[in-house]
């Protein structure tokens, strides 16, 4: 049982390897992590904008119905 984990931990690390990681490995800190850091910020935009836009068309149509609802 040993021997199949750290197999399966050779194999891991192994895939792992061939990955291509979203930051250069030369950079040294928080540099490093830049497109990472910009990546997410757009992310976290993107989701305000739409939760936004939800937000602003259920309001819309909440009243909509109390109006054609009697």
């Amino acid at each position: 049982m040993i021997g199949r984990l750290k197999g399966f931990l050779v194999e891991v690390r192994t895939e792992l390897e061939k990955c291509s990681w979203p930051w250069d490995p030369k950079e040294k800190g928080i540099r490093k992590y830049r497109e990472l850091i910009d990546s997410t910020a757009v992310v976290v935009v993107a989701m305000l904008l739409l939760s936004g836009y939800i937000a602003f068309w259920d309001l819309v149509m909440v009243n909509l119905v109390k109006l054609l609802v009697p």
